[in-house]
């Protein structure tokens, strides 16, 4: 029998299938959230592109575990599988915030509500993982200090910072950033895009207070001064276009059709074979009208309108976050497989992540259900609180 090809399509699929199943089995226990809301598609499209960046990542890792070089690997499905994803998700995140700009122009926006459920939506999640990143690190390091304690603590606080400003090895730990397969980096896209929302509201004729407005100014200011990328930026524009598209009566009649279906599968077929990076220009644009069509209601021959999909969809999140640490520990500590260790053959490294699979969905979903959904039912309290106290200093500004 002929070894198999490290990049071999075949182990994402049975990945794919095997995650589905996790979750199905999952829902039988704790039930399967409904296929509702305007944007059914998107929400059953979160938890494959999560899922895409996971087996990015170990592709990744089988390649590093030989050549002991953190980097893209030799595939433009397992590229595509993880930027490809991200630039999506931007899309994302373009297209359901810029669609509440225009929506604005019919009801007021909550700018105070928008903001603490950003916060609550990301940040404790954020911070549980950089509890689990520093503990791996103290372990890496035998407990000990290899470096001052000030150095230490500056580059703890980059990585509480969302790595906006650098992803630095902690006390010396060169695999710092491997060890949660360095998913930060979007995140602070995610946070300037938040940010400039009330100079795009602007744009659209709307009137954030003067507060909000210097919050964009702000934000578009450290965007300036930071290394953004033009092309993740572009994914966002993107997510933008899909929001005003998405108004179009037309555009959803012609998205729920089987055609548009097979044109999703198509456009995002052609992205990832013809062009080498999912930040090439025209792959940004074949996965645009992919995108668009989705976000229109496709539902991909009925695959994001499962309720499994949705399942999966709603830990997406924990799914992008965790399985670095997840896949950190299988590779290094359980197996040894890693540039310092002895480097595993394709067949059997793609075995053992076929076994991590399901312990990515299940930790995902307990994780969903401990932290995620907790703090986001907390945001009408928080948010009541925060107004309340507002109010007082104003009041007490006033007098």
């Amino acid at each position: 029998m002929a070894p198999l090809d490290p990049v071999s399509p075949l182990p994402a699929v049975a990945a794919a299938g095997l995650a589905f199943a996790t979750a199905a089995l999952w829902a039988r226990v704790a039930g399967a959230p409904a296929v509702a809301g305007r944007h059914a598609s998107i929400d059953g499209l979160r938890g494959y592109l999560a899922l895409g960046v996971f087996l990015h990542h170990a592709s990744i890792w089988y390649f590093y575990s030989h050549t002991g070089r953190w980097q893209l690997p030799p595939s433009q499905l397992y590229t595509h599988l993880g930027h490809g994803s991200v630039a999506l998700f931007f899309m994302i995140t373009g297209f359901l915030f810029f669609a509440k700009l225009l929506d604005a122009r019919r009801r007021p926006m909550d700018w105070l509500h928008l903001y603490t459920s950003r916060v609550l939506r990301i940040v404790p999640l954020y911070l549980v993982v950089m509890l689990l990143l520093f503990a791996t690190v103290a372990v890496l390091s035998g407990g000990e200090l290899h470096e001052p304690p000030r150095t230490v603590a500056k580059q703890l606080l980059r990585w509480l910072g969302f790595t906006m400003y650098g992803n630095p090895p902690i006390n010396g730990v060169e695999a710092t950033k491997i060890i949660v397969a360095g998913v930060t980096w979007s995140l602070p896209y995610e946070w300037f895009f938040y940010g400039a929302l009330p100079l795009f509201a602007l744009v659209l004729g709307l009137r954030p207070r003067w507060p909000w407005l210097l919050l964009g100014l702000a934000s578009t200011a450290a965007l300036l001064d930071w290394h953004a990328l033009a092309p993740h930026l572009w994914a966002f524009a993107g997510g933008m276009a899909a929001a005003v598209i998405s108004r179009w009566t037309g555009a959803h009649r012609l998205a729920r059709t089987p055609l548009a279906s097979g044109l999703v599968v198509a456009c995002v077929a052609a992205a990832v074979a013809l062009f080498p990076l999912a930040t090439d220009a025209g792959a940004l644009v074949l996965y645009a009208l992919a995108f668009v069509l989705v976000a229109c209601g496709n539902p991909l021959f009925g695959l994001l309108h499962h309720p499994v999909s949705r399942l999966l969809g709603e830990s997406a999140y924990s799914i992008y976050l965790l399985h670095g640490l997840l896949l950190f520990g299988l590779m290094h500590f359980g197996l040894r497989a890693d540039a310092a260790g002895g480097a595993l053959a394709a067949a059997t490294h793609w075995a053992w992540v076929l076994v991590l699979t399901p312990v990515v969905v299940l930790v995902s979903q307990l994780s969903y259900r401990a932290i995620e959904a907790p703090a986001m039912r907390a945001v009408p309290r928080v948010t009541a609180a925060l107004r309340r106290r507002l109010q007082r200093s104003s009041g007490q500004l006033a007098a």
